[in-house]
């Protein structure tokens, strides 16, 4: 045999020999990817039998998504914390509650997202209680600066300076005392009380005296003035009118606007029945 037959047939022999290890390859391959299947087929199967073990699964596979989100960040996720923040879209507001809203918050240096949940929660108290929005944003306004963790040194608690101890029991209703801390609660309870407040006063500036701890005092400071001060300006911010940020101007006496007659009568059977 010469030495270019030798070649040609090693040459074939090399072919034939990556052919079949190709096919075998191939073939390999092919069943391992129809292996693959029937197993996931029959997990699937496994697992919609068993609502145990596809549970006791999700819960594995979610620890060790947790565990990974730990390593890579460092602090532990927690998915559910949005439910705990108060915060709002002031772009989907009713356009008088955004004025109010994106008006506090550059007036206060506070952030329009809480700002605009409180200016909301403000909305759905006053129609509640018959009270004016504008005003419960207002004695929030003179009493904390819009800051729900503030506290005086007399004990007076949160956004709307509630005195905790001598209102426990209106607590209660929302878990403890330590509700005084979450904004929404605190200023539910504090609407509660401004109503009661102006109820038995007749008026909103006596009730504004008398949630300021003035009732038998012969001046309240000029505290009910601060607050139809601020309120005056809130309402003109609310129908869109421009108002300057740096405008602290105390109301007149005498000058302020007064509740409704009907609301005032309202709230005077409800001091009555309480």
């Amino acid at each position: 045999m010469t030495a270019s037959a030798t070649l040609a047939a090693v040459g074939s022999g090399l072919k034939t020999f990556a052919g079949d290890v190709a096919e075998g390859l191939l073939e390999i391959t092919h069943n391992s990817l129809a292996l693959v299947g029937i197993v996931v087929v029959l997990t699937v199967a496994l697992l919609g039998a068993r609502p145990d073990l596809r549970e006791q699964g999700e819960q594995q596979l979610s620890e060790w998504l947790t565990a990974r989100q730990v390593a890579a960040l460092g602090i532990t996720p927690e998915p559910n914390a949005i439910e705990r923040a108060t915060a709002a879209n002031p772009k989907e507001l009713p356009r008088e509650q955004a004025n109010v809203a994106q008006w506090i918050s550059k007036k206060y240096r506070v952030a329009p997202e809480p700002v605009s949940a409180l200016v909301a929660e403000a909305y759905d108290a006053g129609r509640a209680h018959k009270l004016d929005p504008t005003l419960i944003l207002a004695v929030m306004a003179i009493e904390s600066s819009f800051n729900p963790f503030a506290q005086s040194p007399v004990g007076a608690q949160g956004l709307m300076q509630v005195m905790t101890q001598i209102h426990s029991d209106k607590y209660q209703h929302f878990g403890g005392q330590y509700a005084a801390f979450d904004p929404k609660t605190n200023l539910r309870v504090g609407v509660k009380i401004l109503q009661e407040y102006i109820g038995r006063a007749g008026s909103v500036e006596g009730g504004l005296k008398w949630y300021v701890g003035a009732a038998n005092l012969a001046s309240d400071g000029g505290y009910a003035a601060k607050v139809m001060g601020e309120h005056a300006r809130l309402n003109q911010v609310a129908r869109g009118g421009a108002v300057s940020l740096n405008d602290n101007t105390p109301m007149p006496r005498n000058s302020a606007p007064r509740a409704p007659t009907d609301a005032t009568a309202q709230l005077k059977v409800a001091a009555l029945s309480s």
